[in-house]
């Protein structure tokens, strides 16, 4: 069939499909083991309170991603990039040590969920640890941007799981809508934490320089930039669905029960007894698919970052030979992280609770950065921020940071 035969509006949605990719993969990842079992421990403890948070937060990500993917169309460079060259080399440097230290924490505990989901199907963390590794591994350094994002496309899918056994629990949906537009706040140092939490797993350092990369590493130009938006914006909205849905499936089963869950794991094998074999299996596939996504994501947006900052050749459009520090440096994130998870006894709480803290630490600082880019005439010309999206992006920005400095101080406080 001849292009000229195809009807406009089936055009115009191929065009879409065509750009669809980063937006979605980065807020899917979102969605991580970590992500997993914040949602699941929300869900039991509050029940559906938290749903309103997720609706609020899903305008703050739609804001924060806009900007980060705008950058990368209208400068084709990355967010390290563009941060070395407007702040300059101790800038930098602060934020590449904050960002590898967050992110290998992070990437620890995706290992981590791997080797929880394996081995609630009877298979041992020495298998699956390894394997997930080796498939992702081959997967990145032998394909090219087009190749590695369809996979990546395709592990966005595991996120259905959770859709489905939602609807195999049967919850209370004038419940969920009511709460989702009912703003509850509590004073305790608790509930507070569990918002940042929410807001945490939500965005996040590294999607924020994973997106502006691979923004920059496809291609996109302003040419495409529209379908790009709607990439970015379906991508946020799809992502908090499925975080609201896991907490839906913990808040209409354990939470009715006084079942409080830490971990994701923890929630599968919870659930079974009290919804069946199916939801406690699917919530299982969810965990398996978000982190083998995310063990592909979180690597590639440390390399990303640090081969920017340093003036190092980056891309998967580049060959090894053209790019090894790129693909070196993946490998050793890969097979350090895959190595921690499985050392028997290893703290991998403790290098969780570090790694958030330097996201905490990170990210207020990465947004105030952002928005000065943003803004910036000589880096962004015509189509620096609007002042809806400054308002928005500046009230996100200062509520962050009030609330971790607060977090930070109370610690403080309790330690002394």
């Amino acid at each position: 069939m001849k292009q000229k035969n195809i009807p406009l509006w089936l055009r115009k949605i191929g065009i879409i499909f065509a750009v669809l990719g980063p937006g979605l993969i980065t807020a899917s990842a979102d969605n991580d083991a970590p992500g997993i079992a914040t949602y699941s421990m929300i869900g039991s403890k509050y029940g559906y309170t938290f749903l309103w948070i997720v609706v609020a937060i899903t305008i703050g990500e739609v804001v924060v991603q806009e900007i980060a993917a705008r950058m990368g169309a209208v400068t084709g460079k990355g967010t390290a990039d563009l941060i070395r060259e407007k702040f300059g080399v101790r800038m930098t440097a602060f934020a590449m040590l904050t960002l590898l230290i967050a992110n290998l924490g992070t990437t620890f505990a995706q290992f981590a969920g791997i080797a929880a989901a394996g081995e609630l199907f009877g298979i041992s963390k020495y298998i699956t640890v390894p394997l997930a590794a080796i498939i992702i591994s081959a997967l990145i350094l032998k394909g090219n941007y087009k190749h590695v994002e369809k996979v990546l496309l395709f592990l966005c899918l595991s996120a259905f799981a959770y859709v489905i056994t939602v609807f195999i629990n049967k919850p209370d949906w004038g419940l969920i809508a009511r709460e989702s537009i009912h703003p509850r706040f509590h004073f305790n140092s608790e509930y507070i934490l569990a918002m940042l939490a929410v807001v945490g797993t939500t965005i996040t350092p590294w999607g924020i320089f994973y997106l502006q990369a691979s923004i920059a590493d496809k291609g996109i130009d302003l040419n495409q930039y529209d379908h790009t938006r709607v990439d970015v914006i379906f991508g946020a909205a799809w992502g908090n669905v499925i975080s609201a849905f896991i907490m839906i499936t913990t808040a209409s089963t354990l939470f009715l029960r006084g079942i409080v869950v830490e971990e994701a794991a923890e929630a599968a094998m919870a659930l079974e007894p009290l919804a069946g074999q199916w939801s406690s299996t699917l919530f299982s596939i969810g965990l398996v698919g978000a982190s083998l996504l995310a063990i592909s994501v979180l690597p590639l947006s440390t390399t990303y970052a640090m081969c920017e900052a340093f003036g190092f050749e980056r891309g998967l459009n580049r060959p090894v030979k053209e790019a090894p520090v790129f693909y070196t440096m993946f490998a050793i994130i890969t097979v350090l992280s895959m190595a921690v998870v499985l050392i028997p006894g290893v703290p991998l709480f403790q290098l969780m609770i570090l790694s958030q803290s330097m996201n905490g630490i990170l990210l207020p600082i990465l947004l105030v950065l952002v928005l000065i880019l943003a803004n910036d005439k000589h880096v962004m010309g015509k189509w620096k921020n609007k002042p809806l999206t400054n308002a928005l992006a500046i009230a996100m920005t200062v509520l962050i940071f009030v609330v971790t400095v607060a977090l930070f101080a109370g610690e403080l406080f309790k330690l002394g």
